[in-house]
């Protein structure tokens, strides 16, 4: 490891931030107590400016370097937890009741954080490093609502950097997928309004609970024959909720999932299918069914030559031997993806010891991986600046 010296003298505080970010967790939108801790941080280490508030607890710091310079280049940790229960046992394990840092978003934070303090201490390049501490990433539209606020208006990139944590890898090992690098997400919802009855007589009921259970079959035929074997599709229903009683056929069920797809148009025809399905169905049982299909990711596309240098900068850090330039694309869903389709950049990942995966109540992630991103963050950013 070629940990950047203020970095690794700065280990115990990043660990210190990184507990105190797992033991306060909060869900998308409500970062309030995330953002003022960066921006306690930010302002602790001399960053030139502090933008807060942006798509209501997002956080924008800039550094500007000691040369001067044009080019803008951009680092991006997002803030969020998730509606998880934690049972990690950790003594920093999360005080509050039904949200977790099991995403790793605790770590992200504090590695940019990290990198933070590296360039404004030193600030040895050319134009401007543009820090972004994104709200909402986990399915709420963070990265949206930012660009809806104006972010690269406000604050203009000529490129933009992510990375996001592995757990179950080897320790330290970054990879990068170029192209299409994780897939685009749609939710939806759906629900069949039928007609209850008692359970003993059901030939007076138009039974939702039946219809639904079908749609969960036929919708897993999409993927079998419509879409082209060679393209990757996900279609997983993942709720289905109606009743409340032994002896009631209920008026409603209601189904719930999500799509992952690596094209546009495979998205488009998933969609147009599930719509005809349903309307097949409403017709066949007399029933009403209404399908609301959303967009929540977009594809995360990796720019070739931006991830040939974020991988030349980790390097630097890691050592060329742990580095992979062939990762294989994710089924996972990120939405720096909305921020890549703005400006161009990479988002790679970086290995960690733990064997408990992502969105895990058990989740955990090594501390000893915060330098070592935060060093790939700061190196990127220097990298770059002075291209």
């Amino acid at each position: 490891m070629n940990i950047m010296p203020i970095i690794a003298d700065s280990t115990d505080e990043l660990t210190s931030i990184f507990k105190d970010l797992h033991a306060h967790p909060e869900i998308g939108f409500q970062e309030h107590r995330t953002s003022e801790k960066v921006v306690e941080k930010l302002r602790e280490y001399g960053v030139d400016e502090i933008h807060t508030a942006i798509a209501g607890t997002g956080v924008v710091g800039i550094i500007k370097g000691k040369r001067e310079g044009a080019r803008r280049v951009g680092l991006r940790a997002d803030m969020d937890a998730l509606p998880i229960d934690e049972l990690t046992n950790l003594p920093y394990a999360s005080k509050n009741p039904g949200v977790m840092h099991a995403c790793g978003h605790d770590s992200h934070t504090t590695m940019l954080l990290g990198a933070a303090k590296h360039l404004a201490a030193t600030r040895d390049f050319a134009g401007t490093a543009v820090l972004i501490f994104q709200p909402a990433e986990e399915g709420l539209g963070g990265a949206r609502g930012m660009l809806a606020d104006g972010l690269f208006d406000r604050f203009p990139c000529d490129e933009v950097y992510g990375m996001h944590n592995s757990p179950s890898g080897e320790p330290n090992k970054v990879g990068i997928c170029k192209g299409a690098a994780m897939a685009g997400a749609s939710f939806f919802d759906i629900t069949v309004q039928g007609k209850g009855s008692h359970a003993a007589m059901p030939q007076q009921s138009r039974d939702p609970l039946v219809i639904a259970s079908q749609l969960v079959g036929n919708f897993q035929t999409i993927v079998a024959r419509n879409v082209a074997p060679l393209d990757t599709c996900v279609l997983s229903v993942t709720q289905l909720h109606s009743g409340s009683a032994y002896n009631v056929v209920p008026d409603t069920a209601t189904l719930a999932g999500t799509i992952r797809y690596f094209k546009d148009e495979v998205c488009e025809l998933v969609h147009a299918r599930m719509r005809e399905i349903c309307e097949g169905f409403a017709k066949a049982y007399g029933v009403e069914i209404t399908i609301d299909l959303r967009n929540i990711f977009d594809v995360l596309m990796n720019d070739a030559d931006l991830s040939d240098a974020y991988m030349e900068a980790a390097a630097d850090i890691v050592g060329a031997e742990n580095i992979s330039n062939t990762d294989e694309p994710a089924t996972g869903s990120e939405d720096f993806a909305d921020m890549l389709k703005v400006v161009p950049g990479a988002y790679c990942r970086i290995g960690h010891s733990g064997t408990v995966g992502l969105h895990n109540p058990g989740f955990f992630l090594d501390p000893a991986l915060l330098p070592v991103g935060a060093s790939i963050m700061a190196r990127i950013a220097e990298r770059r600046l002075s291209a």
